[in-house]
């Protein structure tokens, strides 16, 4: 429904703009809907994680208001070209080139009319360096004969960085919010701030690159199985993992009673390496080496008897892990502080450390 207040304060030329914006409210809706929905299976499909995923029509009172400043640009409503407006936020800066491809891919862009910002140098322009492109849904993706003001009428996408989206709101909010002039100290404060969080945003990518490209020279040097070279972390312990080393011996395990592998996590056991002073993912490889066998004696003995049908495949490195204790003459006090090291301190751990002593000393693991 038209607000006649803001009409009235409004030239004839801009009334008939609102008009019809006020007519095709219903047409931008829809428009918004397709767009986010086309949006975000693109994301899901390219396993791209974003920020959020704003969207907003333009309110009369902000169209009205544009139209007092800058009606005479405008013929018709077709040539505004933000009253839909979308905003992708993403976590680093190089990602935004990631969306703007999808963006391409999908609709249908303006490109006389889109801009980036990026390139812009101000030290006071971070807040504002986002990529916006003028777009048009294809027919392609959708198409009602009824209204193929679908497919005509533009709508704007902008893209940046989380922390290039905080700053503008804090500038806006801080610089223009109050409609009062910022003093010149403080706005030069602003702008350096400005200038360290650009900065920190170019580092953030930075770093995440550095960071896969070790990631992918650590899964190189692990599937070479040079892994003495390999030195002992999340990271590594991980894409060990992925070469599934204890497998075998779980299989092992459950074969003495016909039962299935039930695949839980392992992550956890890197603690217990620390604390065991092992140094590189070697020292793993070779602590399972040298005990896979007294740690499937010991799965024996456990479950000889039993009717289990179902083996967690960390038996395998538990059992690994308590032959190696006790190999090295730590006894039931290095079992108890391994299970400690596991699960959190428990007075259950020491009968249980007991329990696994005594069993190891009936199949001579220890004297």
């Amino acid at each position: 429904m038209a607000n006649n207040d803001l009409l009235r304060n409004l030239d004839l030329h801009c009334q008939m703009i609102m008009e019809e914006y006020y007519e095709m409210l219903p047409v931008f809706e829809k428009m918004k809907e397709i767009v986010v929905q086309r949006m975000r299976k693109a994301f899901d499909d390219n396993s791209i994680i974003v920020n959020g995923l704003e969207s907003r029509i333009k309110t009369d009172v902000s169209l009205s208001g544009k139209l007092q400043l800058k009606g005479a640009k405008y013929n018709f409503l077709a040539d505004l070209t933000d009253i839909l407006g979308v905003r992708v936020i993403t976590f680093y800066t190089d990602e935004v080139d990631k969306i703007a491809a999808i963006v391409d891919n999908i609709f249908e862009i303006d490109w006389k009319n889109s801009v980036d910002k990026r390139k812009m140098h101000e030290l006071n322009s971070f807040g504002y360096m986002s990529l916006h492109y003028i777009c048009r849904i294809p027919k392609s993706m959708f198409e009602d004969p009824e209204h193929p003001e679908i497919n005509e009428l533009r709508f704007e996408i902008q893209m940046r960085t989380a922390l290039q989206h905080v700053w503008a709101n804090i500038h806006h909010d801080i610089g223009y919010k109050s409609g009062v002039e910022v003093p010149p100290a403080h706005l030069r404060n602003l702008n350096r701030l400005a200038g360290m969080l650009e900065l920190a945003d170019e580092q953030f990518s930075n770093i995440r690159r550095e960071i896969t490209e070790y990631r992918r020279q650590v899964q190189n040097l692990v599937n070479s199985g040079d892994f003495d070279e390999i030195p002992l972390n999340g990271d590594t312990f991980h894409s060990y993992l992925e070469l599934n080393p204890f497998r075998p011996l779980a299989e092992r395990i459950a074969a003495v009673n016909q039962a299935e592998v039930f695949l839980d996590s392992v992550a956890k056991y890197i603690e217990v390496f620390k604390l065991l002073q092992f140094q590189t993912i070697g020292d793993v490889e070779r602590m399972k080496n040298e005990y896979s066998e007294d740690a499937f004696q010991l799965a024996v003995h456990q479950i000889a008897g039993t009717d289990i049908d179902i083996i967690a495949a960390s038996v395998a490195l538990q059992n690994l892990c308590i032959v190696y204790i006790l190999k090295q003459g730590l006894g039931v006090k290095g079992l108890e502080f391994f299970y400690n090291s596991l699960g959190g301190a428990d007075q259950s751990n020491k009968q249980r450390a007991q329990r696994n002593y005594e069993q190891a000393k009936k199949i001579n693991i220890v004297s």
